[in-house]
């Protein structure tokens, strides 16, 4: 029997309890927009979140150096009650600035009524005579909801490497995103393990001050330059006749930033041409050079040569010592330029100038073990205080599959994911009906702007949502073929590229025993926000409903 629309808030659980029209796990920029125009819409809903504040990976990211790779206004939401009164104060800002963006933006938005930290959702479960989800977190709080929302993001699930002896080691052990709130004295000797992202921002800060840095690398990072910029006074990124277009262009370029490939390939230009357009792509100090150069360089291996062999060049010159020249920035390709995620530095290169820093290549003299000291490898014992492990996560599915979700056969996501991933529109899974997840797997997401992400498959489940209620629906679930066709969709788009090519976590190999596949939707923002739109104009095809 079908619940009228009448009856919605009138639904209580077997406990007496109210249930919710949806409950939104995670409080990044997914979760609070999903707050947001959920309850203008006139939704009962509620966030959590196992951070004691708002900003998903921003709350935990407090690491020297943090800093966000987007450049703002691209970096924050559309909604102009907020940009109107929100100025930053950098062009790439760091964390505590989008921190307290989050701040800002939960005063304006009024989200703390609605919202509770400090809770870790261990568990879901569907009851299909119920159409009604019960979720469980860790300290024996539940909630029941008639739709479950999961905003965990694709950076929730952290990875350590299984090195043996960790537990042996004095000094303190720390993974980045686990960050002490009071810095600690970092005039010490340090190690930072990894060259991702992350582990490039903590050598450029903890190298100036450590009296011995060392970082151990497996794969160089293909970073470009950043071009910080510091606003002052009246000075913002754009001008607020300016403001509306930018948000415009998120959607109508491939990766959901106000700029997009040429429209052109690599050897249409003449070699003259096409310096002057690296060049200029380069002085950007952005992901220009990634993401804005000639359409063919993540598909062609001579183009992707050609771009690789520009920025080996410009990186070479900057690095004194032979070896370190070799092992940062090699004579030899060592994957495809743009393949694994890139990094943006600031004096990144320059470190390994100094007489403080040393650089270890494990692939040389791998890591033994850790010992009380610090890391053995086949060459010798290193001593450390601090060994930062900046050795990343179980990205995109880790997550989700962190909770204990149960579907409609009794059957968990792990299960249904333990041969690789199937879902419909990098959002629902079937056989667990009245569930999305955003910013996820074979989502556009680690190609895709994080607040375009947001917005766009945010408005997608509100749509979603009053479907449901306007047809007094109960229960809406993948249809099989559907996610069957859009899973192998996302196999098709990678295998034209050269991503699959090159170990990454985009493809799941930084994780022991995962499939692998490409974990991200490959064919660029526009088409995703294309698929969405169509899917709702056709009343939500590739869904059955009860």
């Amino acid at each position: 029997m079908s619940v009228s629309v009448a009856q919605k808030h009138a639904m209580v659980s077997t406990s007496g309890e109210h249930v919710l029209d949806a409950l939104i796990v995670g409080a990044g920029f997914s979760g609070v927009y999903q707050l947001k125009h959920l309850r203008d819409e006139g939704y009962r809903v509620k966030l959590v979140d196992d951070a004691s504040d708002y900003g998903g990976v921003w709350y935990w990211n407090r690491y020297p150096g943090a800093r966000v790779d987007s450049t703002v206004p691209n970096y924050e939401f559309s909604d102009p009650d907020l940009w109107k009164e929100w100025s930053w104060k950098q062009r790439f800002p760091g964390s505590e600035e989008i921190r307290a963006y989050f701040a800002f933006v939960a005063d304006k938005w009024d989200l703390r009524r609605d919202t509770e930290f400090n809770t870790y959702i261990s568990k879901a479960t569907w009851d299909d005579a119920a159409s009604v989800w019960t979720i469980e977190a860790k300290d024996g709080r539940s909630y029941q909801a008639k739709f479950l929302l999961l905003n965990t993001g694709f950076a929730a699930k952290r990875h350590f490497p299984d090195w043996k002896g960790i537990e042996k080691f004095r000094g303190s052990w720390i993974h980045p995103s686990y960050w002490p709130k009071s810095d600690p004295d970092l005039r010490d000797k340090i190690a930072v393990i990894g060259t991702g992202a992350t582990g490039v921002q903590l050598s450029q800060e903890l190298s100036q001050v450590a009296s011995e840095f060392v970082l151990f690398q497996r794969t160089p990072n293909l970073a470009l330059p950043r071009k910080q910029i510091n606003y002052t006074g009246d000075a913002t990124a754009v001008t607020d006749d300016k403001y509306s277009a930018v948000f415009a262009g998120r959607y109508e370029s491939f990766s959901g930033l106000d700029f997009d490939f040429l429209p052109r390939e690599t050897f249409e230009d003449t070699p003259e041409q096409r310096r002057a357009i690296y060049e200029e792509l380069w002085e950007e100090g952005d992901f220009h050079f990634w993401l804005a150069t000639y359409h063919d360089m993540l598909f062609s291996e001579d183009a992707n040569k050609e771009a690789y062999v520009f920025w080996k060049e410009k990186v070479r010159a900057r690095i004194q010592d032979a070896r370190a020249r070799e092992l940062l920035a090699p004579e030899k390709q060592p994957y495809g330029f743009g393949c694994k995620r890139i990094a943006l530095e600031q004096g990144f290169f320059e470190i390994f100038n100094q007489p403080n820093v040393s650089l270890v290549d494990v692939n040389a003299t791998p890591v033994v073990e850790v010992t009380e000291r610090g890391i053995r490898t086949t060459e010798k014992e290193w001593e450390f205080d601090y060994i930062v492990c900046a050795t990343g996560f179980d990205a995109l599915t880790g997550g989700i599959m962190n909770i204990d979700i149960r579907g409609r056969s009794g059957g968990s996501i792990t299960d249904k994911w333990k041969a690789g991933v199937k879902s419909y529109l990098g959002m629902a899974v079937g056989d667990f009906p009245n569930m999305f997840f955003t910013y996820g797997p074979q989502g556009p997401t680690t190609f895709c702007n994080g607040p375009t992400c947001a917005e766009s498959q945010g408005s997608f489940i509100v749509a979603a949502m009053n479907f449901m209620k306007n047809q007094d629906l109960r229960q809406m679930d993948v249809d099989a073929a559907a996610e069957i066709l859009w899973s192998e969709n996302i196999q098709k788009i990678a295998a034209r590229s050269l991503i699959p090519g090159t170990k990454s976590w985009y493809m799941g190999d930084n994780i022991p025993g995962k499939p692998r596949e490409c974990l991200v939707y490959l064919g660029g923002v526009p088409n995703y926000y294309k698929a969405l739109n169509e899917c709702v104009d056709r009343d939500f095809e590739g869904f059955t409903f009860v």
